[in-house]
Formats: C-alpha cells, structure tokens, sequence
C-alpha cells in the first residue's frame, strides 16, 4: 500500500508545535510537508529546524517535502505579501528567491525529498499583469534548482490554475526550456479538478509525476477538503494514478475546517476508501493483464 501523508497547512494559521505533529503521527500517517510560512514555521531560524527534527523524530514521521514560501504571513486564510517566482520586478524576485534558499536550507538539518514549488500566483488571487511572467518563471526555476541540487532536493512543480501550471503548460515548459533537467511536477488533484478531468491531467504529467496533493472540491472555490467532500471521480483518479504506476506518498493538502482533530478524523476515513479503490484497481489490473 502507498504511504499517506499530511501537510501542515491543516495547521497554517497556527505556529507550528509539538502537539501538531504528534497529532499527525497518531492518526496513522507516515509523512510530512511542512508548509514554510513564516508565521507558521520560521525556516529562516536554525534553532525552529532542529527542534523540528526531534519533534518528527519523536512522532517517527518522514519529512517528505516543503512547501516553498508563497507569502510571509497568513492570517484569516489570506497571505500578506506575495512571493512570486514569476514576477517580471528583479528585486521582487530576488527577495522571492531568497526565500526559496532560506526553505531549501532545511535539508541540511532534516532531509527531504522535494521542494514543492507554485509557478507565480493562481488567477484567483487577481494577479497583477507581470505577477505571472514566463520568462521570469523560467529563470528563477533554473536558480531554484541549482539551489536544491547542492542539498540534494527534487524541486516539483504544482499543478495549478494559471497559464504556467496546467497539467499541459508545465509539460511544455519543462520539456521546452529544461530538456534533460531533474524536474518533477506534484500533482494537485484538487487543484487539476479545478481545470478539468483530474485522470487527465495525471496521464498528463505521468513522466514527471513525483508527489502529490490531494484535496478535493465542487469546482466552485478551491475549498481543500478531504477526498470524498467535494465531486470529483477518486476511482477515476486512483485507477489514473495505479495505471501511470505511481508509487509515492499520497500527501492530503486539507484546510481546518472546523477542528484538526476532526479534519483528521476524516482523513482516515478517507483513506481506507482511497486503499479500498486501490486493491479493487490493482485486482482489475491484474485481471486486464491475465
């Protein structure tokens, strides 16, 4: 069976404790991504990294990635300031990239696998007209992944709702500007049923494919709920995942919507659904193979 794990982001709002991430681990998952946020975890504090290690050395919880920064504080479910890797003002991209480092500097006190990165901002934030900028994005995922190579981190892209991080344009992207480079994409499935067909999108990206969001939604806002909330098609999506033999961790991406314990709660629930779909598909995989 995959691993499951869960983001930190059910916590966002919040400074990041002990009790948190005990309460992950008692729940049953194996996996972490921290969400670096200032205001939720100073990755800029190498004091806040290795107490951070002993408390996932406390719970037995893997570090599976980081969530590069995407603002500096976040309260009441809205970033402050925006760091952007595609904004076209160079001093505004320096202090993005900066933040990127800062992140990246995790991985010389707690190793992790990838670096889980958003290629400017979702349209549903307004983006300014050079916020989203193809050049600018370019470069800095060069910079970024030079970056991540000497900690030894796989920078991943996320899919998302822009016209840089569709399922198809990280594809061109990847593949026109970083032939033969060590690029990933994370697949959020929430976010690519926002665009369209989440099996889709999964076939889409299955080369580059490396880790993953799963949230879910109804299409209307992207909500962040736990699978089985929201209409999208989780036995499309796990036969989609099974078929492109993907077999990393599954990282629930859910928002506190009333209380972390009772979000959780229901992420189990979930998950012994999500497992049920997987042997139903491994058996008719199996089967179509015979």
């Amino acid at each position: 069976m995959k691993k499951f794990g869960v983001s930190t982001h059910l916590y966002h709002e919040q400074r990041l404790d002990l009790a948190h991430v005990l309460e992950i681990a008692a729940s049953g998952f194996e996996a972490v991504e921290l969400f670096a946020t200032r205001s939720h975890f100073d990755y800029h504090d190498e004091t806040a990294i290795g107490t951070l290690k002993d408390w996932l050395t406390q719970a037995n919880l893997d570090l599976h990635s980081v969530h590069a920064p995407i603002t500096d504080v976040f309260v009441n479910g809205r970033g402050q300031r925006t760091y952007s890797t595609a904004i076209r003002d160079a001093d505004a991209r320096k202090t993005t990239l900066r933040e990127m480092a800062a992140a990246l500097n995790i991985a010389r006190v707690i190793p992790f696998k990838y670096l889980v990165v958003h290629l400017g901002v979702p349209e549903a934030w307004n983006p300014g007209s050079d916020d989203n900028h193809r050049e600018a994005a370019i470069r800095s995922v060069e910079e970024i992944q030079s970056m991540a190579e000497t900690v030894g981190v796989k920078v991943a892209l996320e899919v998302m709702g822009n016209t840089l991080s569709t399922a198809p344009d990280l594809i061109e992207i990847i593949e026109r500007s970083f032939e033969g480079a060590d690029l990933g994409i994370c697949m959020d499935v929430g976010h690519a049923h926002m665009l369209g067909d989440t099996a889709e999108a999964i076939e889409t990206t299955s080369e580059y494919l490396v880790t993953t969001h799963i949230h879910d939604n109804r299409r209307q806002s992207d909500d962040h709920q736990v699978p089985f909330q929201g209409s999208i098609d989780w036995a499309a999506t796990v036969m989609a995942f099974e078929k492109i033999g993907y077999d990393g961790v599954l990282m629930y991406e859910v928002r506190n919507a009333e209380s972390p314990a009772s979000v959780l709660a229901k992420a189990v629930g979930a998950r012994r659904r999500l497992e049920a779909l997987m042997m139903d598909t491994s058996q008719l995989t199996a089967f179509e193979i015979e």
